[in-house]
C-alpha cells in the first residue's frame, strides 16, 4: 500500500473555493479566528519537505507535460529577459540617472542577477516543481516567510507584466510614427494613472491565450521572435557603433558614482524573468542538467548584450537627449538613419512579445503551486487535462496584469518591480545558507546557535550599508565598519560552521561567499531605491497579510492538519495490514497450509517411496511471512499427505523447493 500524501484533503470535493473545515460554517470560523496566535506559530515553525513539494504536483489533477531541454530554457531565458528593460528602462536611466557610466551600472545589476541565478539553479535541481522561489523558501524558511514572498512573487509579475506591456505600446507608437501619448486615452485621473493604455491590454490577453494553448507551442513562438530579436539587436550594435562618436561619452560620471548604483538598482529590471525558466522544472526532461545549462546560459548571453547596447546607445547620441519612451528608435532618427528606427521598433516589439509570453508561462506557475498548499483557493492549482496548462492561474494573472497596465506609468512599475524582486532575490540567498547549515535535528545544538550568529552578521551589515546608502548623500565611516563585519560574518561561516547538505547533482559553488554576496548586493540595490516605492511596497505587504490572517493561514493550516491525519491513518493500517501478514502465511497448496518440520532437525521428511514434496504448478517457492527467513516450526512431526496418493508428482517447472537459507534440496529419508 502506498502514501499519497494528496490523499489528505479530506474536505468538500465539489467545492474549489474556502473549502477547509474552518470556513464551512461561521461558528468553525470564529473559532479559527480565535486560534490565530496558535496557528501562527504552527506555520512559522512549519517547513515543508522536498517530497511533499514534489508530490503536491497531484492536486493539479492533471500533469504538466515534460517537453522542455535546456536548449528550450535557454531560449527561454532570453525571451524572458531581452525586452522592454533594454529597449525602455536604458533610455530613462541613461538620461536621467547614469548616464554614459549607464555601462557599469548593467554590469553591477547583471553581477547580483547572475548571483541569484546560481541560487535559484540549485533549488530548481533538488526541489524541480512548478512553485520557484515560493516552493523554495517553503521548505527552507517556513510557510509564513514563503508566503510573504509569495506575495512579492504575484507582486513581481503582474507589475513586470504591466510594465512590459506599456513598453510594447510605446515602440509600436514609434513604429506608426506617433507619440506614445498619442496612441493612450488622456484622462482627468492623477498624475502617473491618467493615461489609459487599451492596447497593452490587448497584447496582454493575446499572449496570456497563447500560454493556456501550449507551453510547447509557447517555446516555439519563442524561438522564432527570439531568434528575430537578436538578429535586430545584432543590427543595432554593428550600426549604432557605426555612428559612435566618443564626445558624447563625456561627461562618463554626470551624476558620480551614486548615479551608477542609483541607475543600477533600477536596471535589475531588465534582467528579471530568470525566475520564470525556474518555474518550468516540472515541465523539463531532465532538470538536473537542463535547468543550470539552461539559465547560466541565457543570463551570460544577457549580460554581454546589455553592456554592449548599453554602450552603443550612448555612443551614438548624447544622454541629454536620448528618449525616455523609445531610446534606440529616436536615436538612430537623431543620427539620420530614419528608417533603422522601424527596423529597431520592430525588433524591440518582438523582444517586448516574448517576455509576454514567457512571463505569462512563468507567473502562472507560481500561482498554481501556491494554491496547491491552500493558501489561496486551490481553483487556482487546475491544470486544463486537454491542454496540459494550468488555465485557471493563467487567465487570472494575466486579467490582474492588464488592469493594472490600464492605468499605471511605466517610471512607477518600474521602481516598485525592482523592490519586490530584490526582496524575493535576497529571501532565496538567505534560504541557500539554510539549506546548507542547518536540518532539523541533525544540525548540532552548538553549530545551529553559530550558524544563526553569522548569519544575523551577514543580514545586519548588509542592512546597515543599504540604509547608510539611502540615508546619507556623503561620508564613508560605516561602509569602512560594516563591510569588514559582512566579511567576518562570512568567513565566520566558512570556516566555523560544517555544512550539513551536498547538492546531489547541482548547487552554488563558493558556498558561503556567493550566496552571502548576493545578500548583500540584492540588500545594498534596495537601499538605491526611492521611499515611494518602499511606501507602496508597504502597503501591498499589509493587504495581503489581512487576507492570510482571515484566509489564507487558517486553510493552509487545515490542509497540514489533514494530511497529517491521513498519514497518521495511512500508518496505522499498514502495521495493522504487516500484523495481519505475520499470524498467516500463505497456503503452498489448497490442501496444505504449512510444511511442518520437527524440532531440531534440518531436513523434512518424506514418507517411504517418495523423492520430493510436490509444488503447485504456479509457484517455485513456498511464500513466507515478510520478516521470516525461515518455516515456522509445530509441534506436529510429519507432513500431511493426501491418503489416496501413492506417489506426490513434482511441479512442471521445479526440481526442488527452497526451505531455508542453508538448504537447496528436501533429502528423501533413508530407506
Amino acid at each position: 500500500m502506498d502514501y499519497n500524501p494528496i490523499a489528505g484533503l479530506n474536505m468538500r470535493k465539489e467545492s474549489l473555493w474556502l473549502p477547509e473545515e474552518s470556513f464551512q460554517s461561521f461558528p468553525n470560523y470564529r473559532r479559527s479566528l480565535l486560534a490565530t496566535p496558535q496557528r501562527l506559530r504552527n506555520r512559522i515553525l512549519s517547513r515543508a519537505n522536498v517530497q511533499e513539494e514534489v508530490e503536491m504536483k497531484a492536486r493539479s489533477k492533471a500533469g504538466m507535460k515534460r517537453t522542455l531541454n535546456w536548449w528550450d530554457l535557454m531560449w527561454f531565458g532570453l525571451g524572458a529577459v531581452i525586452g522592454a528593460g533594454i529597449f525602455v528602462i536604458t533610455g530613462q536611466e541613461a538620461n536621467g540617472t547614469g548616464g554614459p557610466a549607464i555601462i557599469i551600472s548593467y554590469g553591477l545589476a547583471g553581477a547580483s542577477a547572475m548571483l541569484s541565478v546560481f541560487c535559484y539553479t540549485e533549488f530548481a535541481v533538488e526541489i524541480p516543481v512548478a512553485g520557484g522561489s515560493f516552493a523554495y523558501l517553503r521548505v527552507e524558511l517556513g510557510d509564513f516567510i514563503a508566503f510573504i514572498g509569495a506575495g512579492n512573487i504575484v507582486l513581481e509579475y503582474m507589475v513586470g507584466g504591466a510594465a512590459v506591456a506599456r513598453g510594447w505600446t510605446s515602440y509600436f507608437a514609434t513604429l506608426i510614427n506617433k507619440e506614445p501619448s498619442q496612441v493612450r486615452i488622456l484622462t482627468n485621473l492623477q498624475t502617473g494613472y491618467n493615461q489609459l493604455d487599451p492596447i497593452a491590454v490587448g497584447i496582454l490577453l493575446a499572449t496570456g491565450a497563447i500560454a493556456i494553448w501550449s507551453t510547447q507551442g509557447t517555446s516555439y513562438l519563442n524561438w522564432i521572435a527570439t531568434l528575430v530579436n537578436m538578429l535586430i539587436i545584432a543590427f543595432v550594435i554593428i550600426a549604432g557603433l557605426a555612428h559612435a562618436k566618443a564626445e558624447n561619452y563625456k561627461p562618463f560620471l554626470p551624476y558620480g558614482v551614486r548615479g551608477i548604483f542609483s541607475a543600477a538598482s533600477v536596471l535589475f529590471f531588465s534582467y528579471l524573468g530568470f525566475d520564470a525558466v525556474s518555474t518550468m522544472a516540472e515541465e523539463t526532461k531532465n532538470p538536473g542538467r537542463d535547468i543550470p545549462i539552461g539559465l547560466l546560459g541565457s543570463m551570460t548571453i544577457c549580460m554581454v548584450v546589455y553592456v554592449l547596447m548599453a554602450l552603443t546607445l550612448c555612443l551614438m547620441v548624447p544622454t541629454s537627449e536620448i528618449s525616455k519612451d523609445a531610446a534606440f528608435s529616436t536615436a538612430f532618427q537623431t543620427v539620420g538613419m530614419n528608417w533603422a528606427k522601424y527596423v529597431v521598433a520592430l525588433g524591440a516589439l518582438k523582444g517586448i512579445t516574448t517576455v509576454l509570453l514567457v512571463s505569462a508561462v512563468g507567473q502562472a506557475r507560481y500561482l498554481t503551486h501556491i494554491a496547491r498548499t491552500h493558501l489561496i483557493p486551490p481553483w487556482f492549482a487546475l491544470v486544463n487535462k486537454r491542454t496540459q496548462t494550468p488555465a485557471n492561474a493563467t487567465a487570472t494573472m494575466v486579467l490582474a496584469t492588464a488592469i493594472i497596465a490600464f492605468f499605471t506609468e511605466l517610471d512607477i512599475l518600474g521602481n516598485l518591480l525592482s523592490l519586490s524582486s530584490l526582496f524575493i532575490f535576497f529571501l532565496v540567498a538567505v534560504g541557500i545558507l539554510v539549506r546548507r547549515y542547518y536540518i532539523p535535528g541533525v544540525t548540532t545544538r552548538k553549530n545551529g546557535i553559530l550558524f544563526v550568529t553569522f548569519l544575523s552578521i551577514i543580514i545586519s551589515s548588509s542592512i546597515v550599508i543599504a540604509a547608510y546608502w539611502g540615508l546619507s548623500a556623503k561620508g564613508w565611516i560605516l561602509y569602512a565598519v560594516f563591510v569588514p563585519v559582512w566579511f567576518l560574518g562570512t568567513l565566520g561561516l566558512a570556516v566555523c560552521v560544517p555544512q550539513v547538505r551536498t547538492p546531489m547533482i547541482w548547487g552554488v559553488p563558493l558556498v558561503p561567499w556567493v550566496p552571502s554576496l548576493s545578500v548583500a548586493l540584492n540588500m545594498f540595490l534596495l537601499g538605491t531605491l526611492d521611499k515611494l516605492s518602499f511606501i507602496r511596497f508597504g502597503i501591498w505587504t499589509a493587504v495581503i497579510l489581512v487576507y492570510y490572517f482571515l484566509f489564507g493561514l487558517h486553510a493552509s493550516y487545515d490542509t497540514a492538519i489533514n494530511q497529517k491525519r491521513e498519514f497518521a491513518q495511512y500508518k496505522l493500517e499498514e502495521a495493522e495490514e504487516e500484523g495481519q501478514n505475520l499470524k498467516t502465511v500463505k497456503p503452498a497448496t489448497q490442501l496444505m497450509n504449512t510444511i511442518p518440520t520437527p524440532q531440531g532437525m534440518n531436513t523434512i521428511p518424506t514418507p517411504q517411496g517418495m523423492n520430493t514434496i510436490p509444488a503447485p504448478q504456479e509457484m517455485n517457492t513456498i511464500p513466507l511471512p515478510q520478516e521470516m527467513n525461515t518455516i515456522p516450526v509445530p509441534q506436529e512431526n510429519t507432513v500431511p499427505v493426501l491418503q489416496e496418493m501413492t506417489t506426490i508428482p513434482l511441479a512442471q517447472e521445479v526440481d526442488t523447493i527452497p526451505v531455508a537459507q542453508e538448504l537447496n534440496t528436501i533429502p528423501s529419508p533413508r530407506p
